[in-house]
């Protein structure tokens, strides 16, 4: 059997648990992974067990790993995610893991970067860009000529339709709905069960039907 690649998932909250189930149901279909267990820098939980996998240590724990090691963060709010990542990226040991479903339903006229991970029953059709870092969680629709920055999260059940671009940092939540050409500003968030039938300004938070901005960012 090929070597397997030794790989640690930053959060051990809800998401980071399911995303240790996405790398058991990838290993079902084709051994890729060895799951050392999960990153955290709450002190309180290392050394336990969640879901069966050791909370092993910190953010310095795994930049002190004398060895090539992966990594995928699994912390849903985007500006937080970034923050972690950009520390861990110092680390000259640290690769940084793409998980896909097997589930997920792709074509090849797709470019997904570093880091991004896309949970179980999602589709994405053709010319889409996906960014480093990105969470696309269950269940998503992603439509033709998409652009998807860096550390975007779409919460589950999002539907975006053709030629929408999301900004970097941008989350879009449960149950949303985009529809063609519109545009999503960059740390803008959009509240779950909106439908965004305009563009949304960047840092703002959006939310209704359509889609309104409520409150904007400092």
């Amino acid at each position: 059997m090929e070597h397997l690649k030794e790989l640690y998932i930053v959060g051990v909250g809800g998401f980071g648990r399911e995303v240790a189930w996405l790398v058991e149901r990838i290993n079902a279909v084709n051994p890729v992974w060895d799951l050392k267990g999960f990153i955290d820098d709450d002190k309180s939980i290392q050394g336990t067990l969640k879901d069966g996998y050791l909370v092993v240590g910190d953010s310095e724990y795994l930049l002190n790993i004398p060895r090539e090691v992966w990594v995928v963060c699994a912390i849903g709010a985007s500006k937080t995610r970034k923050r972690v990542v950009e520390k861990l990226s110092q680390g000259s040991n640290i690769k940084f893991a793409t998980v896909i479903d097997p589930s997920v339903i792709c074509s090849e006229r797709v470019t997904i970067g570093n880091g991004t991970i896309i949970c179980a029953g999602t589709i994405i059709t053709v010319d889409i860009s996906i960014g480093s870092h990105v969470i696309i969680n269950l269940d998503c629709t992603i439509g033709h000529d998409d652009s998807i920055c860096d550390y975007v999260t779409l919460y589950p059940s999002v539907n975006v339709s053709g030629n929408v671009k999301l900004e970097e940092c941008v989350e879009i939540g449960t149950g949303t709905q985009i529809i063609q050409g519109k545009n999503v500003g960059k740390e803008s968030i959009v509240g779950a069960g909106a439908v965004v039938v305009r563009d949304v300004p960047d840092k703002c938070t959006a939310v209704g039907c359509p889609a309104k901005p409520i409150k904007f960012l400092e």
